[in-house]
């Protein structure tokens, strides 16, 4: 990963994809001049990427643009091949075409400089293969073999699940009975990257992992979840154990409460049919918030070797307390200010059932946090669109405040900022200027643009990169995975009273005030979705 500067970042401008100020490709690290990077970046062993689903919209926007911006950056070897697999016949030319298109229209979306770069595009586009196949026949796994062995690198492949999860077993299953998963006889590394949803309960996810792991070894497998693929995510552990001013009252003693939430504006947005059968806690909550969560609750790790970081958050899913009824609230966006109710969207049923928001309460069974709550909320077409987990701690005693003009104390928070704003911010109180004594709110502010140069990201370089290097740090082992789902599991299996209701919000509202009462009983509140600070 990355290493850490104490000055910004400068770059110079170049037309990376997803950037304000992107980088400019640093030739020294893969084009021969040498191995490593000013950064101190290297440049990843050469290897083929075998991308099932090649014709997808995640292959289009995100996984060849992420793979182009590790071009500008200078992260991938001159060995590195890409070999694109996918149901119908057509030219490999005629793939890099759509592919460039796509590129190009994501690069005017996303960057300032318009357009991508076409000598970092035409190294990548040299490197593109298409193979046209089923991705449950042998007679696929043979042709990506023999495409493997002609554009080969040196015996080193990973294996991108970019499919709809009905494929996850079909794919890997035919991967190990054609002999492309044996390291053995490879003569370098073979990963495989399973995209996310990882089961949709406990007993599917245990079933998957059960079958994954008759062909594959738990090391061979990269379950990836994107939301782990942020910087802001990522720079959670350094907020916490790289400063000695959060980490001795980061427990019980000081901490009142926390909140996560990561709320949208859109809609469904079309994909009423996927949404139908997944709602926004099955969607968001055993994956996405769970991670947030992790990265806040778990314990300091000895060091930030993969397995370490991967036991402490295991540790954390193990403590949480499994959620009962009374913990959840679903709710579903009815018509209001910002559009129409989710019945009235394309291929949703009339009388649909489907949560597009949910609210949890969660409590961790271990010393650090016991009868400490984390919230966690989700949903679409709310007020706001963000991402953020705000640590609230204890309030002050108000003795010493008694006799003064004050009405209340505003608790101290952190705000840990992750999208679409970056960066972290603190509320605290301070004595109002005048002959008297009266105290008010005030909120310290860190904005990552403001120290640093914006960089080339869609989410996906870090992990495409950290998997090319065997780094499995941001990846989620099987014992995590079900452990979040024996989390929930009995909420999405009620025993008794059958399925959780689902409330009405307005579109473009905060959600169902059954939400909001969740967190009343025990004298709280949900963080305001619209408190973004104006700056002058």
């Amino acid at each position: 990963m990355p290493s850490d500067t104490n000055a910004p970042v400068e770059q110079n401008p170049s037309a990376a994809v997803g950037a304000k100020v992107p980088a400019a490709p640093p030739a020294a690290v893969a084009r021969g001049d040498g191995p490593c990077g000013p950064a101190g970046e290297c440049a990843a062993p050469p290897c083929t990427l075998v991308i099932f689903g090649a014709g997808g919209d995640l292959t289009k926007r995100l996984l060849i643009p992420a793979l182009y911006n590790l071009v500008v950056d200078g992260l991938l070897d001159d060995g590195m091949q890409v070999i694109g697999v996918n149901r119908g016949e057509r030219a490999t030319d005629q793939w890099r075409d759509d592919l460039h298109t796509s590129l190009q229209q994501f690069a005017a979306e996303r960057s300032s400089a318009g357009k991508a770069d076409e000598a970092s595009w035409n190294w990548l586009a040299q490197r593109l293969h298409y193979v046209a196949g089923d991705f449950a026949t042998p007679e696929t796994f043979e042709r990506v073999k023999q495409a493997m062995s002609k554009n080969g690198s040196g015996g080193n492949a990973i294996f991108y699940l970019a499919v709809g999860e009905r494929f996850f077993k079909p794919v890997v299953e035919q991967l190990g009975k054609a002999g492309l998963l044996d390291e053995s006889s490879a003569g370098g590394f073979r990963r495989v990257v399973i995209e996310k949803p990882f089961g949709s309960d406990l007993a599917s996810a245990r079933d998957l992992n059960a079958h994954i792991l008759n062909y594959a070894s738990e090391q061979q497998i990269y379950r990836i979840d994107h939301f782990l693929g942020k910087e802001t995510v990522q720079s959670i552990l350094a907020v916490r154990f790289a400063n000695a001013l959060f980490e001795p009252v980061w427990r019980r003693e000081y901490i009142d409460s926390v909140q996560i939430t990561a709320s949208e504006t859109l809609g469904v947005e079309g994909r009423g049919a996927f949404y139908e059968h997944t709602g926004a806690f099955r969607d968001m909550l055993p994956n996405h918030l769970f991670q947030l969560l992790a990265m806040v609750a778990m314990e300091p790790p000895n060091s930030f070797d993969a397995e370490t970081v991967r036991d402490k958050k295991a540790e954390v899913f193990e403590a949480i307390q499994p959620l009962r009824a009374d913990d959840v609230v679903f709710g579903q966006y009815e018509q209001g200010p910002a559009g129409v109710a989710y019945r009235a969207e394309p291929n949703v049923a009339p009388d649909s059932k489907t949560e597009t928001y949910a609210a949890a309460r969660v409590y961790l069974d271990n010393w650090r946090w016991a009868g400490v709550p984390f919230y966690l909320r989700t949903g679409k077409r709310l007020a706001t669109r963000r991402t953020e987990i705000a640590v609230q701690l204890k309030r002050v005693p108000f003795l010493m405040f008694r006799d003064l003009p004050v009405d209340a104390l505003v608790p101290n928070v952190l705000t840990l900022r992750i999208d679409p704003a970056h960066g972290t911010r603190f509320d605290f109180n301070v004595k109002v200027p005048g002959p008297t004594m009266r105290m008010g709110k005030v909120r310290s502010t860190f904005d990552y643009n403001d120290f640093f140069k914006e960089q080339a990201n869609v989410g996906y370089e870090t992990l495409l990169y950290d998997c090319m290097l065997g780094d499995e740090t941001l990846f989620q082992r099987a014992d995590s995975i079900e452990g979040s789902w024996a989390a929930v599991d009995a909420v999405l299996h009620p025993t008794a009273g059958g399925a959780l209701p689902v409330y009405g919000y307005a579109a473009g509202g905060s959600g169902p005030a059954e939400a909001d009462a969740l967190l009343a009983r025990a004298g709280h509140a949900w963080r305001p979705l619209d408190d973004e600070p104006k700056r002058p």
